[in-house]
């Protein structure tokens, strides 16, 4: 063995300075925090030009037969529901004046309200008031002889049904819109939508789970998104199956959906999707989306724009009546992102839009923007202008605020129905993860490779190897998958090498170089390239690209004193190896999170910059007259051990892997909310990839790696995951990789120790099929 050598940086005259590597200019930069800063300075900037561009083809995009079809995906709207079931229930112990508990909550001017419940998907309940109207008063309780206008209306997450029908005085006035339109004739169905109150628990895990920092909707939205789901695709499924019961009842004569704030995006969505909605009323939501990435976390949706503007969501509700009311938005911050009010000139402007989204000259006649009095805080529309939008005859000059109605429950908690709405919800998800394993086994495995199907029973000691031909075609097209779907990947060329370089360091193996090159106009990438001494003219040596974990830098993966690391990259140099040492953007904390949650309204992810900066560096190693472009392979710790398991599988130039330090099962790591050692109860809001859990785990990741060497290295007491899941999840890679006859180009090392490189059995790995002899 090479006896490694302490670093020793090289100490230059203020006059000379040591020459770049050859074809490349000199670098200036010399501190790596700054280069580190100009990197991701230069990706957010990068990213914010691909959102400018996406909003101005949003601006010239028109309505296509898969529209509708690409929103109902995009919001996770994907689930079959059952027949519906709706039950009239007390959720009281007792009813006013110690009566016995029914569903009669209140009663009012010519209706009465229920609470009720009803069945959305398997697993999945709704709950809130039903508004009947009664013949008027002393005709009798009885229904009212003609079928009324039916509306499901849905509250702002901070606001509850009691608060709009008038239950209580949290609101007050125009506000009560759901008595506005009870007193008009209307039954209303007044679903209770998941609210934006902090996410608690109580016990070991309460601090983990307050320093992530979430609220109800986000705790739905972690789970969910990774699955292909959404809380504003389970709030309008709640809604969708309101309609089914409406209708297969025969109990409206026209069904309108409508909502403020939160329920007001959600009842946009809603009409857009289902054509059996009559009418829709939109308040405080309908905005541009041009900065939709600065909302709460819990709206984010994946590739937003360009095809799905408000105005084009507006569009596809035409030429069914739509009403669109400005007013104050609901006022929310320091929920990873915020709402404020737009001014009204922006929301006149995307209002105009639908037009040229139509191909028309005009803004369909059904269609209405009411612009709230200045000042005012009318937060739903006018019932006068809404009933003559819809073409609804209904006498109005009744139809004002009135006195408060009794509620007859004695011992009602919104927040109990609350915490029983958000546990249905995550009931739903997790039944969804549980059922992963098996989805993805059928859309990957059995897919590409049906022989892989557990046939008979067999005693025999060998099967035949199976022939790879078919499944590595199929591979290729799942990597596409991956690379579109999933990562997201920028419409934009790469510029020509231009790399930067300046010398940094030395020792008697090896010296290292900063290199800092372009991938894309304005947005850079950046490593650390040891080359070792003694390299003879012509001769070629393997590369392995040596990636540090979350918050590092590159030097970290040199530096003995980072000792997670153990200064791998220097150790594999001494080796003979020519090692190089990539930056990558997850730094800073919430920067890159916030990078990540711009390039998704777009499309993309973080994985989208980090992928670019990996292809441009590998053309950029290929051209070293010291490379072997045939043999570099990839090494990396924690987020680099994330890195090592998605950036091989969407690059086929790296020609073997090694995840440390995060081989996992990577669905029930992020979205498994019974496990405390997952990313739900951590601050890392970016781990959720859309519908990640649906289509690709490590295992099936690790088959598009194949037929390359992949190798696993796992500390017993690293937290990151448990070794049962490692262990259930890389025996899907062993068993393709042997079913193939590939046994031997995969292997996991398991070490006693922590969440570190432990640089033996994956050393031997490198050095095996990197074919470069240990010295």
């Amino acid at each position: 063995m090479i006896r490694f050598l302490p670093i020793v940086p090289l100490l230059f005259s203020a006059t000379v300075q040591a020459a770049p590597l050859p074809g490349s200019t000199p670098l200036a930069d010399k501190n790596a925090e700054a280069i580190a800063d100009r990197v991701m300075d230069g990706a957010h900037a990068f990213v914010d030009r691909k959102i400018d561009e996406a909003v101005q083809l949003s601006h010239r995009t028109k309505l296509s037969d898969h529209s509708r079809e690409h929103l109902q995906n995009k919001l996770g709207v994907v689930d079959e529901r059952p027949k519906v079931r709706m039950e009239f229930f007390s959720d009281a112990h007792i009813s006013f004046e110690g009566k016995p508990a029914t569903s009669l909550v209140a009663e009012g001017p010519g209706f009465e309200v229920h609470s009720v419940r009803w069945t959305v998907l398997p697993e999945l309940f709704a709950e809130g008031l039903l508004v009947t109207p009664v013949a008027k008063e002393g005709a009798g309780v009885l229904e009212l002889p003609e079928t009324p206008p039916a509306m499901i209306l849905f509250p702002d997450a901070d606001d509850t049904p009691e608060d709009i029908i008038g239950l209580n005085a949290n609101l007050r006035g125009e506000k009560q819109i759901a008595a506005r339109f009870a007193a008009a004739g209307f039954r209303i169905l007044i679903p209770a939508v998941l609210s934006r109150a902090s996410y608690t628990v109580t016990g070991e895990h309460e601090k983990a789970v307050a320093r992530s920092d979430q609220s109800h909707r986000e705790w739905i939205y972690r789970q969910a998104f990774q699955m292909g789901r959404h809380p504003i695709g389970y709030e309008i499924q709640t809604a969708l199956a309101g309609v089914d019961w409406l209708l297969e009842n025969n109990l409206a004569s026209s069904i309108t959906v409508g909502g403020y704030g939160e329920g007001g995006r959600s009842a946009l969505y809603a009409a857009a999707v289902d054509t059996r909605i009559d009418h829709a009323f939109v308040s405080g939501a309908f905005a541009p989306r041009d900065r939709a990435c600065d909302e709460p976390i819990y709206r984010n949706i994946f590739a937003l724009l360009p095809e799905h503007s408000d105005a084009l969501i507006a569009a596809l509700i035409a030429p069914r009546p739509l009403l669109i009311e400005h007013t104050l938005f609901p006022e929310v911050i320091d929920q990873k992102g915020g709402i404020t009010t737009p001014v009204f000139s922006t929301i006149q402007t995307e209002f105009d839009r639908i037009s040229t989204v139509l191909g028309t000259l005009q803004t369909p006649p059904s269609f209405l923007l009411h612009h709230a009095e200045k000042g005012r805080r009318a937060d739903y529309p006018s019932v006068a202008a809404f009933l003559q939008t819809a073409g609804i005859e209904r006498e109005i000059s009744r139809i004002a605020p009135f006195a408060l109605l009794i509620d007859s429950r004695a011992q009602f908690s919104p927040e109990a129905r609350q915490l029983r709405i958000l546990a249905s919800m995550e009931k739903h998800v997790q039944s969804l993860i549980d059922q992963s394993d098996e989805v993805r086994r059928e859309s990957f495995f059995l897919a590409g490779a049906p022989e892989l199907q557990a046939g008979r029973w067999s005693t025999e000691k060998t099967h035949p190897i199976l022939d790879p031909t078919k499944f590595l075609a199929f591979a290729e097209k799942k990597r596409e998958q991956f690379h579109s779907e999933v990562i997201g990947r920028f419409d934009e060329s790469p510029v020509p090498l231009a790399p930067q370089s300046r010398k940094i360091l030395e020792t008697d193996s090896w010296t290292a170089w900063d290199v800092v090159m372009e991938v894309y106009s304005g947005f850079e990438a950046w490593g650390v390239l040891l080359l070792p001494k003694g390299i003879e003219p012509g001769e070629k040596r393997p590369v392995v690209v040596c990636q540090h974990g979350r918050n590092g830098l590159p030097r970290d993966t040199v530096d003995a004193a980072k000792s997670a690391y153990n200064d791998f990259a220097a150790k594999l140099a001494e080796r003979g190896f020519i090692t190089f040492a990539p930056h990558n953007i997850y730094r800073g904390e919430d920067r890159y999170r916030w990078l990540d949650r711009k390039a998704n309204l777009v499309g993309c992810s973080l994985f989208s910059f980090i992928t670019a900066s990996h292809r441009q560096q590998l053309q950029w190693l290929a051209t070293l007259p010291e490379v072997d472009a045939e043999r570099i392979a990839f090494y990396g710790l924690s987020y680099g051990g994330e890195t090592a398991i998605r950036v091989p599988a969407l690059l086929p130039e790296y020609c073997l892997s090694i995840c440390s330090g995060d081989f996992n099962q990577w669905t029930r790591k992020v979205g498994d909310s019974r496990n405390p050692h997952t990313f739900m109860r951590t601050i890392e809001w970016e781990m959720p990839y859309w519908n990640m859990g649906n289509t690709f785990d490590y295992g099936d990741l690790a088959g598009l790696i194949f037929p390359r060497p992949f190798f696993v290295e796992r500390g017993h007491n690293d937290r990151v995951a448990r070794d049962e899941w490692v262990a259930y999840e890389y025996a899907r890679v062993r068993r393709l990789y042997t079913a193939f006859g590939k046994s031997d180009l995969t292997g996991i090392e398991y070490f006693l120790g922590g969440h570190s490189i432990n640089g033996q059995g994956s050393f031997d790995f490198l050095h095996r099929h990197l074919d470069l002899p240990v010295p």
